[in-house]
């Protein structure tokens, strides 16, 4: 990988680590839940619940997805990013363009299946 490649994948992972950290806030808020819920009907209730696991699923991700590209931000700082952790091969620049944190090439992920 040339140190072009690595400029513009690093670009790519901050961007999306700013996208990210511009969104947890309302996540955070939205998994919080409706506090009015005991006075609203039943049906709203458990719309409001319904909502509140769906924001915090999404929170979850969110904060899951932030570690890994922040692991692939090292990964680029130690000459590693863009190698296969299993098998030591290049991983795909299509592949790291639509998933920038991938850790395995494609031959490697699709055993992993």
């Amino acid at each position: 990988m040339t140190d072009t490649d690595l400029v513009q994948f690093r670009t790519l992972i901050e961007k999306e680590i700013e996208e990210i950290l511009s969104r947890m806030p309302f996540l955070r808020e939205e998994a919080k839940g409706n506090p009015y819920s005991c006075s609203i009907g039943k049906v709203s209730w458990m719309d409001s619940q319904n909502d509140k696991g769906i924001s915090e699923q999404l929170l979850r991700e969110s904060k899951l997805r932030l570690e890994k590209l922040r692991n692939a931000q090292m990964r680029i700082g130690n000459g590693t990013y863009g190698s296969c952790i299993r098998c030591g091969n290049p991983i795909a620049p299509g592949r790291l363009k639509i998933v920038p944190e991938a850790l395995l090439c494609i031959v490697c992920a699709e055993k992993k299946k």
